[in-house]
């Protein structure tokens, strides 16, 4: 009865899809206003974009991947944190989509293997078991890149805000030097060259200092239009802030001043946290191996009382 069922079901989905192939439906408003949008804003959002990803994708990922980001766009979802994230770690988000549908097409892939594998153990089973079994194994291969973006995305933004905060330290620095709010924001993010974990983190600064220049738009503007992309309430606050006095040097040093303080004692709070966890994962950690110490210690007598 379930087979007929789940055999009707994807017999109807197909002809389903088949009918939105040979007739797609018109784009609703949400898709045409974003169309308008983007055509408005193409050319300035092209010059903003800090960062070009250079994956390495085959056509055929590019091509699923660019069905399905018109797909999402048609239906209006935007997935912001997972675009913030895929920004923050310069990864495409057509890539993304197309690593969740063919991890999932390759999770089905395990119902014929654990069929064939039962026909040769000689079990004789229901086909269903390895159906759902197919179909959960798809399930955790679609949501695996979320996680893995995720993970990624965490550690890289924690990197981003420690350098914000030696970023805050440099602009009060030359500010309290003499200059204007622009020229030390520019001298700020132009120290150091490499890959470390602040370096790359500075470039992308640059990057969008260097990108406002070219638009026409003030630094400050710049630093949110990247807080917002890669999700950083830091760089949004920074934005708020500078925009609100930056005529006033003293203001701005003592802003900035403050708010690297406040950066550094959340940082460790944040170490001395994480310290705490791991001490009690220890201590739980050694009461368990306390505890079976003692299990291996009393069990011969415990046993030789029971058996007398």
């Amino acid at each position: 009865m379930v087979e007929n069922v789940l055999a009707g079901g994807v017999l109807g989905l197909g002809l389903f899809l088949l009918v939105r192939a040979l007739f797609p439906p018109r784009p609703g408003l949400v898709a045409r206003l974003l169309a308008l949008d983007s055509a408005r804003e193409g050319d300035e959002a092209a010059r903003l974009r800090t960062v070009t990803p250079d994956e390495d994708v085959s056509p055929l990922r590019r091509a699923l991947g660019d069905r399905l980001a018109r797909f999402y766009t048609a239906r209006g979802w935007e997935v912001r944190s997972a675009r913030a994230d895929l920004a923050l770690l310069g990864r495409s988000f057509e890539g993304y989509l197309a690593t969740k549908v063919l991890l999932a097409v390759s999770g089905l892939l395990a119902f014929p293997v654990l069929v064939a594998w039962l026909l040769l153990m000689g079990f004789d089973l229901s086909l269903q078991v390895p159906m759902w079994a197919a179909l959960l194994i798809a399930l955790v291969f679609f949501f695996l890149p979320d996680l893995q973006i995720r993970r990624d995305a965490a550690v890289r933004r924690r990197d981003f805000r420690h350098a914000v905060g030696a970023f805050l330290d440099l602009v009060a620095m030359n500010l309290a030097g003499g200059r204007g709010v622009p020229e030390a924001l520019l001298m700020a993010v132009s120290v150091g060259e490499g890959g470390g974990s602040a370096n790359w983190a500075m470039a992308r600064i640059r990057e969008a200092l260097a990108g406002a220049r070219i638009v026409g738009i003030t630094p400050w503007q710049a630093l949110g239009r990247l807080g917002d992309e890669i999700n950083v309430d830091e760089l949004r606050d920074l934005s708020a802030a500078l925009g609100l006095v930056a005529d006033d040097g003293a203001k701005v040093r003592a802003s900035l001043t403050a708010r690297a303080a406040t950066m550094r004692r959340r940082e460790l709070a944040e170490v001395e946290g994480q310290a705490g966890e791991r001490s009690q994962s220890m201590l739980v950690a050694q009461l368990l191996l306390c505890a079976g110490f003692v299990i291996f210690l009393s069990f011969p007598a415990a046993m030789k009382m029971l058996g007398s």
